[in-house]
């Protein structure tokens, strides 16, 4: 049965109950815990870290908006 336009996708594992606030809860709580990882990995590779900032930078610059 297909889905209707405004319902949440559910091909990602979501539960099948779970409102959009139980679904911005979840992104937000992954999106702290990939900071986290990130700045951890940013502090055991400083040298990798600002390899990868620089390259950043350098993306961003010359990147047409």
């Amino acid at each position: 049965m297909p889905e209707l336009p405004g319902q949440p996708d559910r091909s990602y594992g979501a539960p099948e109950g779970e409102t959009e606030a139980e679904r911005r809860r979840r992104r937000a709580r992954f999106l702290r815990e990939l900071a986290e990882a990130r700045a951890l990995r940013d502090r055991v590779q400083p040298r990798r870290a600002k390899v990868a900032r620089l390259r950043h930078a350098m993306r961003m610059r010359t990147f047409r908006w």
